[in-house]
C-alpha cells in the first residue's frame, strides 16, 4: 500500500457526485459476489483504461485500497470506487446485470460513448 492509499471501510464517503449508478440487479450480483470472497474490506472498482479497438475499456474488479482522491459511494450496501480520471469518463453511466440465456453479464450504459466497437468490450 503507498502512502496515498487507505483502505476502502476508512474513505470518507464525499459530496462530489457519483460517476456511475448501479441498479438494483447489479448490487445484488455484486453484493452475491462479493460474499463468495468473504472479505469485507473489497469493493468493486470501476475503471476505463486506453485500448481496444474503440480507444477505451472498462475494467471492474474487487479491491481493498483506495487512494485519497478516489471517488467511493456505496448501492444497496456495496462500495463502488472510482479513480478521477475514470469518472470523468464515466459520469452519468449506469452498471446493471441481466441474467438470462443472451446477453447475461454486467453492462455499463454510459451516455459519454459516441460509438461502441462491434465486440461491445471499447468505446470512444
Amino acid at each position: 500500500m503507498t502512502t496515498t492509499d487507505t483502505n476502502i471501510s476508512a474513505v470518507s464517503i464525499g459530496r462530489r457526485p457519483s460517476p456511475i449508478s448501479l441498479t438494483e440487479a447489479a448490487a445484488a450480483k455484486v453484493a452475491g459476489l462479493l460474499a463468495q470472497e468473504g472479505n469485507a474490506e473489497l469493493a468493486l472498482r470501476v475503471a476505463v483504461r486506453p485500448g481496444g479497438c474503440s480507444g477505451f475499456s472498462y475494467e471492474m474488479f474487487f479491491d481493498s485500497d483506495a487512494a485519497a482522491d478516489d471517488i467511493v459511494r456505496e448501492f444497496s450496501g456495496v462500495k463502488v470506487v472510482v479513480d478521477p480520471e475514470s469518472a470523468q469518463v464515466l459520469s452519468g453511466s449506469s452498471l446493471d446485470y441481466k441474467d438470462g440465456l443472451q446477453g447475461a453479464g454486467f453492462h455499463i450504459s454510459n451516455p459519454n460513448a459516441a460509438r461502441t466497437c462491434g465486440c461491445g468490450q471499447s468505446f470512444s
